[in-house]
């Protein structure tokens, strides 16, 4: 047995079992009622997840936006995790990654400021707010918020990787898991995200099984749709590349795949069945880019070999901090393209996504008004 596994058996084990205690002694204080639930007169979608980062929950969080925003006033309310600011705010044209942290600057500019986003630590207060600043919003949809059992739900959705089932994993620190798998049975819409282009019959039927919802919960299939690269500067593109496309790049081109997410690797496999050359460069998850690192990145992106044109591609959410970033050489701002994504549901229940979440919706404001 190797160190690294004795280590993770006799230390990281016995504190996962720790952990997992407290996580049950808090989730049976909410459900006895010693710790309170919030209940509000706005419908509240919470989109979450049972693992640390890596599934997905800002494109699926727009893509509940963008489902509902045509029948709803809806607004985005979100924690702002590495923000530098504390408290609630509301986003403005002014508002930099910095002040109301990379995703939510991600999902307001996304909508081009038309859905309202705001950032706060207390999810309570945050929901306060917007209704007292807001009052034609009725919808609000919590990024992240499965875990901040104050807020009580309308529609609880949860993700699941589909290459790193929850079912599969262990609780903090042995494993991913902020809280047990049981925990799962809380959720009213269960999403397996970043399903490959094929999925095998017998692997949905599998995972299908080994999920084991309960009956009042839905259950759908989802993947990224890959959309046309985007500048990250683009008034410093030139003419010829500003409808760059990545089946449009020869063999002698090179790209250098710049991520700082939690699961880089399906980001840099899409670039790769396009492109024959590419370099990638992996930081951790909304990582902040210092001088330094923008330095080796530049001696990377010179480096590429090849003899065609030399590219960096970087995601959704790295390009936000680095369009914002005072150290970025400009004579790279050219030649940097980011890949916009999207969530599309590629199997489920037979009743579309929106019209579950519509009607759990109806059924929780006549509930209310009963």
């Amino acid at each position: 047995m190797t160190r690294n596994k004795l280590l993770a058996n006799f230390v990281l084990k016995p504190l996962s079992v720790a952990y997992g205690w407290v996580t049950g002694i808090r989730n049976l204080f909410f459900r006895w009622g010693i710790l309170e639930e919030h209940s509000f007169d706005v419908p509240l979608i919470v989109v979450g997840n049972l693992a640390v980062g890596g599934t997905g929950k800002t494109p699926h969080t727009e893509m509940v936006v963008e489902l509902m925003r045509h029948k709803y006033k809806v607004a985005v309310l979100s924690r702002g995790y590495k923000r530098s600011t504390k408290g609630f705010i509301l986003a403005s044209p002014q508002s930099t990654p910095g002040t109301i942290g990379d995703e939510p600057y991600q999902i307001y500019h996304k909508f081009s400021g038309t859905v309202p986003v705001a950032v706060c630590e207390s999810r309570v207060k945050g929901v306060q707010e917007l209704q007292r600043l807001l009052p034609d919003v009725n919808l609000i949809v919590l990024d992240d918020a499965f875990q901040h059992r104050y807020i009580k739900p309308t529609v609880s959705i949860v993700l699941t990787e589909f290459d790193r089932p929850a079912y599969e994993d262990h609780l903090l620190p042995y494993g991913r898991l902020r809280e047990s798998y049981k925990s799962m049975s809380r959720a009213d819409i269960v999403i397996v995200s970043k399903c490959p282009a094929e999925m095998k019959p017998l692997d949905i039927r599998l995972k299908t099984e080994k999920l084991k919802l309960r009956p009042y919960q839905s259950l759908y299939y989802s993947s990224f749709a890959y959309q046309r690269l985007k500048p990250v500067f683009p008034d410093m593109v030139s003419e010829e590349n500003r409808e760059l496309r990545l089946d449009w790049l020869n063999r002698e081109d090179a790209i250098l795949a710049l991520a700082g997410i939690a699961n880089p690797k399906p980001f840099i496999r899409w670039l790769k069945s396009f492109a024959p050359i590419v370099k990638s460069k992996s930081y951790p998850d909304h990582y902040n880019f210092q001088r330094k690192d923008l330095e080796v990145i530049k001696r990377l992106h010179s480096a590429l070999p090849g003899n065609g044109r030399k590219f960096i591609v970087t995601t959704e959410k790295d390009a936000v901090r680095l369009a914002n970033n005072p150290y970025f050489p400009p004579e790279l701002k050219p030649y940097i393209f980011y890949q916009p994504i999207s969530v599309k549901i590629v199997l489920g229940e037979e009743t579309p996504i929106n019209q579950v979440i519509e009607s759990k919706i109806k059924k929780s404001v006549k509930k209310h008004y009963n």
